[in-house]
């Protein structure tokens, strides 16, 4: 048994070396990763510090305002793409790979098909994005299999709503938006009849602020006819999805993440995800849900194996490390998600969050290793780690588009500065970074390698200590966050310090813990994973634990009984 850890990139800025970049700049100026770029050197390596999954993020063909008619790709209007490179949840045909990616365009599926193949020979598992809510504008397939018609080639676009059309429309109303209409182009956009925008903007006139590059797709919900609920005869919408996830599924690729999961009915992943587990039963599907209400829908009628866990662990670790919350308030992500905490998949960053280690959020790698313990440690969950956030990545660019954000840019041409110092030309090596760098790095492989190895953080049960110790004076419960996973005859108390003070914490261990868990009363030798160091512990329900903490850090003590 593995746990599920998950190691976020996108190849079109991973491979990036350049270090002279221009706001704004063109693929000519700024340059562009390669998926040939992710090579057994850089596959091994990132395994090597826990990763099970990579998810490899904006494969699939996506609107940009790089011009590749000369292999035959429609060109977008640029007034109607987010940044030079475009946004990758405008995807512009679901069955091709986007040719930023390929050092050699007109073989693109080739190298794709390479990159799939190295990923499995490094014993990875590979996700790709579906992404099933919308699409660019201007969705044209030039890679369709035969007998594949375009989304929308056979809508009645005199109907603002048929459950048989593809998209919605505004009959007999141009596109009017309230954003540039012109863009880099002389001539302005023209889309007439309007569609619908995917952010679920059913006017003519979406703004700046809208999901305005793309269209929303119909599955079959009247939204502007009370939500009527159209899906019999099936929409044929979900066919031209369900044919869609099937052909990446016949490539060999190992899950996907599924981009605003939540937007699209949960009845067409209960009938898609059935007829493809049929099949492929080991396929991943990974849903963005941030409803909570939605979670249990999701998960066992709509058969996700995980959704993200946002608003619950995410939102509160980052208010624990920023000193908004107390620790103690940890607890209630796991009560708040009961029976359904191990197909939650926990994360500190990705490309829609600001980088912890930027001013917007902690302003150093080093004040998330607690919240990294807390997340990667607390139960059976999978984990994602996001590009550079093993070297404390800052996101602390201003790139074009994207802006001075704290988020690394997923819009333009760029290059990642720890990603790129690590990789030092196909090395991979650590000497080019910063001392707290390695430092981040270090820990982070030391975390994500015990979280695989040692079978109690890997499978065990989970128990939290918090409820004892409030009222304890010698436990902080404001930056202090405490719990045991235990499994067989070991156990792991693992102890966090969100605080930037050497935290001396005395513990209070119930006596129901001793129970529920079975670990027998008396002397121990502990073992801190960390250090190798041997401390002895008395364990009773009548004795304190007692462990030194460094600021912004935690201590995990194995006994074996």
């Amino acid at each position: 048994m593995r746990k599920v850890i998950i190691y976020q990139l996108l190849p079109r800025l991973f491979g990036n070396d350049n270090t002279h970049l221009f706001y704004n700049g063109t693929f000519n100026q700024n340059g562009c990763g390669k998926m040939n770029d992710i090579t057994n050197t850089a596959l091994k390596k990132i395994k090597e510090i826990g990763i099970t999954h990579i998810w490899y993020t904006g494969l699939l063909e996506h609107a940009t305002q790089t011009d590749y008619s000369d292999f035959g790709i429609h060109k977008d209007h640029s007034a109607i793409v987010k940044g030079r490179a475009g946004s990758p949840y405008a995807v512009k045909d679901y069955y091709d790979i986007d040719p930023d990616l390929a050092s050699q365009p007109n073989k693109r599926f080739q190298e794709f098909q390479q990159l799939l193949e190295r990923t499995h020979q490094a014993e990875l598992a590979l996700i790709m994005d579906f992404v099933p809510n919308h699409v660019a504008r201007q969705y044209f397939s030039d890679n369709k299999p035969q007998g594949v018609k375009d989304l929308g080639e056979d809508d009645c676009q005199i109907q603002a709503f048929n459950p048989q059309n593809n998209f919605y429309y505004i009959p007999g109303t141009p596109l009017r938006g309230t954003f540039d209409m012109v863009g880099n182009d002389l001539q302005p956009y023209q889309e007439n009849p309007a569609k619908a925008t995917g952010n679920n903007c059913f006017t003519a006139s979406p703004s700046r602020n809208d999901w305005y590059e793309t269209v929303k797709l119909n599955y079959g919900i009247d939204y502007l006819g009370g939500g009527t609920q159209r899906f019999y005869p099936i929409p044929d919408t979900w066919k031209k999805m369900l044919a869609i996830l099937l052909f990446w599924a016949q490539q060999g690729v190992d899950g996907f993440r599924c981009d605003m999961a939540e937007m699209v009915p949960c009845e067409f992943w209960d009938w898609a995800i059935s007829a493809i587990k049929r099949e492929y039963p080991d396929l991943l599907f990974i849903g963005e849900v941030y409803n909570p209400d939605l979670y249990h829908e999701y998960i066992f009628h709509g058969h996700f194996d995980y959704l993200y866990d946002k608003v619950g662990l995410y939102d509160t670790l980052r208010a624990v490390t920023c000193g908004q919350r107390p620790a103690s308030d940890i607890s209630n992500c796991w009560k708040g998600v009961g029976d359904i905490q191990s197909h939650m998949l926990n994360f500190l960053e990705n490309h829609d969050e600001q980088r912890l280690a930027s001013d917007f959020y902690a302003g150093s790698g080093i004040k998330g290793k607690a919240a990294a313990i807390v997340s990667i440690c607390m139960n059976t969950n999978p984990f994602m780690l996001y590009f550079g956030q093993e070297f404390g990545e800052r996101g602390m660019d201003e790139e074009g588009f994207s802006g001075l954000d704290g988020r690394t840019t997923i819009f333009d041409y760029w290059s990642v500065k720890t990603i790129r110092k690590w990789r030092s030309n196909g090395k991979y090596q650590l000497k080019s970074l910063s001392s707290e760098e390695k430092d981040i790095y270090t820990f982070y492989k030391k975390i994500l390698q015990l979280s695989q190895n040692e079978k109690a953080l890997r499978e065990g049960r989970f128990f939290d200590v918090m409820y004892v110790n409030y009222d304890n004076p010698e436990f902080d419960a404001q930056h202090t966050f405490a719990f045991i996973r235990q499994t067989e005859n070991e156990a792991i108390f693992v102890v966090t310090n969100f605080s930037n003070q050497i935290n001396n914490a005395g513990i209070i261990i119930p006596q129901h813990a001793f129970d529920f868990l079975g670990i027998p009363t008396g002397s121990y030798e502990a073992k801190n994973l960390f250090t190798g160091r041997i401390k002895n512990l008395d364990l009773s329900a009548n004795n304190l634990i007692h462990v030194k903490i460094k600021p912004y850090s935690g201590t995990l003590l194995k006994i074996i009984f």
